[in-house]
C-alpha cells in the first residue's frame, strides 16, 4: 500500500532512464515521492506511477528548486550531462542545504576524482567534494558503463548487424540501470548508507567483443564489434547531433575503458540489494525486441 502522507524523498532527472526506474522501484516498495521534471508533459508516461507527486522545475531556476525542495529530507541527484551539470548540481546542493535536507543520494560515476583525464570523472568529484563541505550526510553512487548505453547502438546492430566503439579489447564491468536505481532506492529509504561510496558493477567483465558474441547469441543472428580510432567515432558522434563537449568527454570515457581502467567487479549490488546484479545475458534477453 502507498504511503499517502506528504513525500520526504525527492527524484531529480525523474523522467530520465535511471529517474524513471528509481520512481517505479519506490513506488512498489510503498514510498511515496516527489519527482522533478521540466515539464509535465515530457513525464505524462510516469505521472501515473502510485506514490508520485510530480513538479515541474529546472536546475537553472533557483525558485523551483526551493520549492520542489520543501519538505524533502532525502534527495537524489542526477542532471543530464552537459557543460553546466557542475554548476547546475553544485547550485542544487546549496539549494537542499538551506531548504534543510538532510541527506543527499548522488549518482557519481566510477573512478570519480578531481584529478583524473575524463571531464565528466573530474566534474562528478567535484560535486562530491561539494555535498562533503555542506554537512549534510551522503551516499555516493559510481555506477560502471550502463548495459543500457548499448542502446546508443540500435541503429548499426539493426542494419549493419555491427557496433563501432574505441574500447579496444579491454574488459568492462558494465551495469544494468535496474540494479543502479535498485540501491539508490535502499540508500533513499534505508539507515546505514550515510557517508558510504558504492562502486556499482555487474558480475562479470566482459571487452566488446565478447559484448557481440552474446548479443549474437541472444539475438540469434550475428553482430559484430568493429574498434574504430578515437577521431572516427567523435566525428560519428557530432554527425548524429552531440555537441563537442559531450562527444569529446565520451572519447575521454572510452580511452578510460581502453586503459583497462574499469574491468573490476564490485559486490555493491549484492551487498546493498541483496540480490546479485543482472548480467548482461539477461539485459539481452530483456531488450531483444529494441534489436530486432
Amino acid at each position: 500500500m502507498i504511503n499517502t502522507t506528504s513525500p520526504s524523498i525527492l527524484i531529480t532527472g525523474a523522467t530520465g532512464t535511471i529517474g524513471s526506474e528509481l520512481a517505479r522501484q519506490l513506488s512498489a516498495k510503498g514510498i511515496a515521492f516527489r519527482a522533478l521534471v521540466r515539464s509535465l508533459e515530457k513525464a505524462r508516461s510516469l505521472v501515473e506511477i502510485p506514490g508520485g507527486e510530480w513538479v515541474v522545475g529546472d536546475f537553472s531556476d533557483a525558485e523551483s528548486i526551493g520549492k520542489a525542495l520543501d519538505g524533502i529530507e532525502r534527495a537524489f541527484l542526477l542532471t543530464d550531462s552537459s557543460e553546466q551539470a557542475e554548476t547546475l548540481q553544485t547550485g542544487f546542493v546549496d539549494i537542499a542545504k538551506r531548504a534543510g535536507v538532510s541527506h543527499i543520494v548522488k549518482l557519481s560515476q566510477l573512478a570519480a576524482s578531481p584529478d583524473s583525464p575524463v571531464r565528466f570523472l573530474r566534474y562528478h568529484a567535484a560535486v562530491e567534494q561539494k555535498i562533503k563541505a555542506s554537512g549534510m550526510a551522503y551516499t555516493f553512487l559510481r555506477p560502471n558503463l550502463f548495459m543500457q548505453g548499448l542502446l546508443g547502438f540500435r541503429d548499426p546492430i539493426v542494419k549493419q548487424g555491427r557496433f563501432f566503439a574505441t574500447a579496444g579489447d579491454a574488459a568492462i564491468s558494465l551495469v544494468d540501470i535496474w540494479d543502479i536505481a535498485a540501491v539508490a532506492a535502499e540508500a533513499l529509504t534505508g539507515n546505514g548508507y550515510e557517508g558510504k561510496i558504492y562502486d556499482l558493477t555487474g558480475p562479470e567483465a566482459l571487452t566488446h567483443a565478447q559484448l557481440a558474441a552474446q548479443l549474437s547469441e541472444g539475438l540469434n543472428r550475428p553482430i559484430q564489434y568493429v574498434d574504430v580510432p578515437p577521431a572516427a567515432m567523435r566525428q560519428a558522434l557530432l554527425s548524429v547531433g552531440f555537441p563537442e563537449w559531450q562527444a569529446d568527454g565520451l572519447i575521454e570515457d572510452y580511452a578510460h575503458y581502453a586503459r583497462g581502467e574499469a574491468s573490476a567487479v564490485s559486490s555493491a549490488v549484492q551487498d546493498v540489494t541483496g540480490q546479485p546484479p543482472r548480467d548482461f545475458r539477461s539485459f539481452v534477453r530483456e531488450y531483444a525486441a529494441e534489436f530486432s
